[in-house]
């Protein structure tokens, strides 16, 4: 799974990945926990990409909104085709999901230490992500997403199981084309998944804090401190 990650590229390099579009400021983030608001890379309706901020976290727009008992900020990609939940988003309201790296935790006896699992180019990911639209009866709208998440790779098995999709810039398009006229097969989707080298080293516990949000987290500590 996925469950914190980090951005503190600047709108430079996040152009320089996205390309040229409509982008909210942002400021660097090093602990992003669910049901937080996160940019996420989409089409509009004449097929230009955009940059929007939405809530981490999908809240399908059936449903009767936001709900503490169901996260739903991860997706497992071997079955968002078929899901209710995911379906109609995987179909027509694919994202990408910038990051800098994510951490992971490991269990260490009776505790987890957490890991720091980021490029080794120190260049921004793009996750392969889905958003939804809801709104109830009053006109109240939320728009929020979810990120992928498949069998980890033998790199980041020594972490963690799982792991998020990554999507390289030349799949880009591919991934975000709501308007084909048929969907892709989801394994042609999936083979766009190639993530570069990561660098993986442990951190300290403070991120298991929401509250702390600092670049001091990305510091590596020995294992087990």
């Amino acid at each position: 799974m996925c469950g914190r990650y980090f951005l503190h590229s600047t709108a430079d390099k996040l152009t320089a990945l996205f390309g040229e579009m409509p982008m909210p400021l942002l400021e660097a983030r090093y602990n992003i926990a669910p049901t937080q608001p996160v940019p996420i890379v989409r089409q509009d309706a004449q097929g230009r990409r955009e940059m929007v901020l939405v809530r981490w976290g999908l809240v399908p727009g059936w449903s009767k909104g936001p709900d503490a008992r169901y996260s739903m900020i991860n997706a497992r990609a071997e079955t968002v085709a078929h899901k209710p939940a995911y379906r109609n988003a995987f179909r027509y309201r694919r994202c990408l999901i910038p990051a800098d790296g994510f951490y992971e935790w490991r269990a260490a006896g009776k505790a987890k230490q957490p890991f720091v699992l980021r490029p080794g180019d120190a260049r921004p990911l793009a996750f392969a992500g889905l958003w939804e639209h809801w709104q109830d009866g009053d006109g109240n709208e939320l728009e929020s997403c979810t990120i992928l998440v498949r069998d980890a790779n033998a790199e980041v098995r020594v972490v963690h199981d799982r792991m998020p999709v990554v999507i390289t810039p030349a799949a880009f398009d591919l991934w975000l084309d709501i308007r084909a006229q048929k969907p892709q097969p989801l394994e042609t989707l999936l083979a766009a998944q190639q993530p570069p080298p990561l660098e993986i080293y442990p951190v300290g516990r403070a991120v298991n804090s929401p509250r702390n949000d600092t670049p001091a987290l990305l510091e590596p500590v020995a294992e087990g401190e």
